[in-house]
């Protein structure tokens, strides 16, 4: 066998990968949506696999919490102050350094999806928040890209592979997103490792069946599944595509997230060291469902006019002023960026 193929030989023994599937892999390009806990488990999964080019995009920075789940991080880049696609780039070159990668920090919205996906075989989703699926599923349905959805917090998770004009997209299998407070995030529901370890293996295993050319074999189910209580679901959704061509994005190619007509919008407020996250979707939240659910993070009080939190994070002291629209004032940053990643942290969306 040819050196160049022996690193990938047991790989190429699985049926229906071959020299022809490696090669395959080889040659293709990766997009890579954020590397948290999905997302490192997904980058590891491919730079062992060969795949030719992976591009790793992420906003935020490494924080102690990570190292329970986050499989590309150690303790030095905690305190070295790392940026998350910087860190897990570094790891995977020493892993296989054959393999051409590119680290962005940027978060990913709808003014540069666009330019990060367009020369890629397959878009993956490694994000904790329903605002950039959404508008990956836009981009992708747009430019006619596969992706992988993949969602994993306490003990549960589920994925769902989506090629445009075969099979439904995520707007078909959820027309609307969860508001703010609807669903708990990892850092109100916590999260169990080995959940996000099966989601983020079951998007690999899919990724490369698509990049090996064998989109016959992809799974066309919603997979959900809770290691904690043991349960195992699959989802027909064949029949929900195009939702009988009223799906908004790839019935109508109505692209409401590319387009900026849905998503939150932030804007700094002078003076106050403080950034305001507005929703453009209307939404009312239950506040004592979502104190409920901050009480373990940080301090909460709340009237039927507004809730406080306040919160410690990455060594920074934090308060939130979160209106019944989901509105939120977050006070100790001037930094839209950061305001999004804690916004999406505490309050979901």
């Amino acid at each position: 066998m040819d050196n160049t193929f022996e690193r990938y030989s047991r790989q190429m023994r699985v049926p229906g990968i071959g020299k022809a599937g490696q090669e395959r892999i080889m040659n293709s390009r990766v997009t890579l949506c954020g590397v948290g806990a999905l997302g490192t488990v997904l980058a590891n999964a491919l730079v062992r696999a060969g795949v030719g080019f992976i591009r790793v995009i992420d906003r935020d920075f490494v924080e102690p919490s990570n190292l329970q789940r986050q499989v590309l991080f150690d303790e030095a880049d905690v305190t070295g102050n790392m940026p998350k696609a910087e860190a897990a780039v570094n790891k995977m070159r020493l892993i296989n350094s054959s393999v051409k990668l590119e680290a962005i920090v940027a978060d990913i919205n709808r003014t540069n999806i666009e330019e990060f996906s367009k020369d890629a075989d397959l878009i993956l989703d490694g994000t904790d928040n329903f605002e950039v699926r959404y508008t990956i599923n836009d981009v992708a349905v747009k430019l006619g890209k596969p992706w992988v959805y993949g969602g994993a917090v306490g003990t549960e998770g589920m994925t769902m592979t989506i090629i445009p004009g075969e099979t439904p997209c995520l707007r078909c299998v959820f027309e609307a997103s969860p508001g703010p407070g609807e669903v708990g995030t990892c850092e109100t529901a916590g999260v169990l490792g080995p959940a996000v370890g099966v989601i983020a293996n079951m998007q690999a295993a899919e990724a490369l069946k698509l990049l090996a050319g064998k989109k016959e074999t992809i799974n066309r189910e919603l997979v959900m599944l809770n290691l904690w209580e043991n349960t195992y679901k699959r989802v027909k959704i064949a029949p929900l595509a195009g939702r009988k061509g009223k799906c908004p994005c790839c019935a109508l190619k109505q692209f409401e997230w590319l387009d900026g007509d849905q998503g939150t919008q932030t804007t700094s407020l002078c003076g106050r060291n403080a950034v305001q996250v507005t929703q453009r979707a209307g939404t009312r939240l239950d506040f004592a469902q979502l104190a409920s659910q901050l009480k373990s993070s940080g301090t909460v009080t709340a009237n039927k006019f507004l809730l406080k939190f306040t919160v410690t994070d990455g060594g920074e002291g934090y308060e939130f002023t979160v209106f019944p629209d989901g509105r939120a004032i977050i006070k100790g940053t001037d930094d839209s960026d950061r305001a999004r990643t804690l916004y999406a942290k505490y309050i979901g969306y």
